[in-house]
């Protein structure tokens, strides 16, 4: 979770504390790029929604990336005004610092590979795996 608190819980960010529920992802640039990885994002979601990610609404469902360095941010946002274009409505995504992380509780960690039966897994999560999947081979072939 990320944002107001950094003791942030799943109750409190479903609470509407303030935190967005997010994913904090290392990588190496040497095997996938910032522009890829970004690429990925945007097509597993509506970037044009605020607060709200197909059924699920609330400030927790925000669409936002967090950056660490200045670097990541210019070549986020020349990501998002290239990509702009391809929307009918303007990208709500917010660009911010990343001032507060905190990890969430360990059920919730790999929570798919875990609970590939659960229903919310099978009606949002495999469909946005597969639309990546799909997608990611046209892109990166």
């Amino acid at each position: 979770y990320s944002g107001a608190s950094e003791n942030a819980t799943y109750e409190s960010v479903c609470r509407g504390d303030g935190n967005v529920e997010v994913l904090k992802l290392g990588y190496d640039e040497t095997l996938i790029t910032l522009e890829e990885l970004l690429s990925l994002f945007f097509i597993a979601h509506d970037p044009t929604s605020l607060n709200k990610q197909g059924a699920d609404e609330g400030v927790q469902y925000a669409s936002v990336i967090f950056y660490e360095g200045a670097k990541d941010e210019a070549r986020i946002k020349e990501v998002m005004q290239n990509i702009s274009k391809n929307y009918q409505k303007p990208i709500v995504t917010r660009v911010e610092k990343l001032s507060s992380y905190t990890r969430a509780e360990e059920y919730h960690q790999d929570f798919f590979t875990k609970n590939p039966q659960q229903a919310y897994c099978q009606a949002v999560i495999a469909p946005k795996l597969d639309k990546i999947s799909k997608k990611s081979k046209v892109l990166f072939k």
